[in-house]
């Protein structure tokens, strides 16, 4: 009887692994297809991916130039691209192949990235333009990051998956096949990173708009907490804010008065709770601008202006 026990628990585990290996299989052949390979170095060739019809999102530091560029799509075919942007910060840069179409658009991880998800980093990193994986977990999420360059990045996403040259520019997918990220190998020596995709999509977009990104500061030091009850007058539904621990010397932050002590609840009329939410509203056409800031001082809420100021 005991026999037959560990025989059929062996059966159940080795029929799970099959499960699990077809279905990652099968998340790389779907992600495939959006998947090129990009020619704008001289040493190996990058990867990228397709985010939008003729758009393709892939690493800034495997650009070494900005003219006579190609992708290979996964059907074999060398495209002509265009350099439309770059950002540093991110390690992130869009190219246009018009040639690619509207086919082969990856999809977004409509459920976001969690520590502890299965991961795939996939690529066409050799010269025959073969897909390639490897396989991971999400060891970490979070941010913002200090990286080697100097650059600050908002936020990250952690991967085991090793990163073998030609990686750079490619997805970090689950295991349905959407895109977690965009893994950018030039952000921290020896670790495997990647941008998250909705921080990379937002930049995508920035890119083709305007060739770059738009950056804002307050000049704050700052930590998420809880706000009691009787603090939440005029903040509906909201429950959290950034208390200020900490105001730059000649910050806009500090210009515009704003004081150690004060709980962060909005800018520009719209509410944050954390970091990340401050982060992504300070970009675009606000930096420059005298923004309405709303804090919380002495259980009171109060509005200042600040004009925010744009990071060199």
């Amino acid at each position: 009887m005991e026999n037959r026990t560990s025989d059929a628990s062996a059966s159940d585990a080795a029929s799970a692994l099959s499960v699990l290996s077809e279905g990652m299989a099968d998340a790389v052949e779907r992600i495939g297809p959006s998947v090129v390979q990009v020619h704008g170095r001289r040493r190996r060739a990058a990867s990228g991916v397709v985010y939008a019809a003729g758009r393709v999102l892939t690493a800034s530091h495997v650009l070494e130039r900005e003219e006579d560029l190609s992708v290979v799509t996964h059907d074999g075919r060398t495209l002509e691209a265009r350099f439309v942007g770059r950002d540093p910060s991110t390690d992130l840069a869009v190219l246009e192949v018009p040639e690619l179409g509207d086919g082969v658009v990856a999809e977004l991880a409509a459920g976001g990235v969690r520590v502890g998800q299965i991961s795939l980093a996939v690529a066409r990193p050799g010269r025959e333009g073969l897909i390639r994986a490897s396989f991971g977990v999400v060891s970490a999420v979070g941010g913002p990051l200090r990286t080697g360059r100097g650059a600050r990045l908002e936020r990250y996403v952690q991967t085991d998956a090793t990163p073998y040259p030609g990686f750079s520019g490619g997805p970090l997918i689950n295991a349905e096949g959407e895109v977690l990220g965009i893994t950018a190998l030039g952000l921290a020596r020896g670790v495997a990173l990647a941008v998250p995709s909705e921080v990379a999509w937002r930049v995508a977009g920035a890119l083709e708009e305007r060739g770059s990104v738009k950056r804002g500061y307050l000049g704050i030091l700052s930590q998420p907490v809880h706000l009691p009850s009787a603090q939440r007058a005029g903040l509906g539904d909201q429950r959290g804010g950034l208390l200020v621990v900490g105001v730059e010397d000649g910050s806009p932050a500090g210009k515009g008065g704003m004081l150690l002590g004060d709980i962060l609840v909005s800018l520009d009329a719209t509410p944050v709770a954390d970091t990340d939410e401050l982060q992504a509203l300070l970009t675009g056409d606000r930096v420059g601008r005298e923004l309405q800031v709303g804090v919380v001082r002495g259980g009171e809420l109060q509005t200042l202006r600040v004009t925010v100021g744009e990071r060199g």
